[in-house]
């Protein structure tokens, strides 16, 4: 199992879910790496979901681990791609052409579902229509507060901005209008005063 049991936090830090089979007229879901597990669980509660649903996958490191019990549940349409923002523009036409009722589903890497949320939301989907499973890895998408770039998959805290290079702290306030969590430079007033970096939640 790819489960992990996120310490309390702030008030901004996003509280994951588990996915529920829940009525309607259609159904979306979107996952990366593990995040396929969550979906075959959830196929398992119920399979009348799968006729009526569009997968769209991203295996990232898992391979094709899952990809033979995906394509096996029958789902009205499976997309897998090479990564989430390779596949915006196809999410995005979805959204648009979706129909009261549409219930979503996000399982896998923070990242991901965060990413995702935003589009729903900004595609008028309403929140309680919004589920979500968090399974793999706890990597981060981080925001540098004092670029403004993004750097995904921060798995080390401190870290080293990818856009300006300070070394910034890994902090647990959260924007869900970026999807990401924000970094604040560690040694601003001591410069080279760096804590050697120790990995996530370790």
């Amino acid at each position: 199992m790819s489960k992990f049991e996120f310490p309390e936090s702030i008030n901004s830090r996003p509280v994951w879910g588990t996915l529920e089979p829940r009525p309607g007229k259609s159904h979306l879901m979107i996952a990366d790496a593990e995040g396929a597990e969550a979906l075959l669980e959830l196929a398992k509660a119920d399979d009348r979901l799968m006729s009526k649903s569009t997968i769209l996958y991203f295996p990232k490191g898992t391979g094709e681990t899952y990809l033979e019990d995906l394509e096996n549940l029958g789902a009205a349409q499976l997309y897998v791609g090479p990564s989430y923002s390779a596949a915006v523009a196809r999410l995005r036409r979805i959204l648009q052409d979706a129909h009261m009722g549409l219930q979503i589903y996000l399982s896998g890497t923070e990242s991901l579902m965060g990413q995702a949320m935003r589009e729903a939301a900004d595609a008028g989907i309403p929140h309680s229509a919004i589920q979500t499973e968090h399974r793999g890895s706890v990597a981060r998408r981080m925001q540098c507060v004092h670029c403004k770039g993004i750097t995904d998959d921060v798995m080390t805290d401190p870290f080293v901005c990818s856009h300006c290079g300070l070394n910034l702290f890994v902090r647990d306030h959260y924007s869900r209008r970026i999807a990401a969590y924000q970094g604040v430079c560690v040694d601003a007033e001591n410069p080279g005063n760096v804590p050697e970096p120790v990995e996530l939640y370790s």
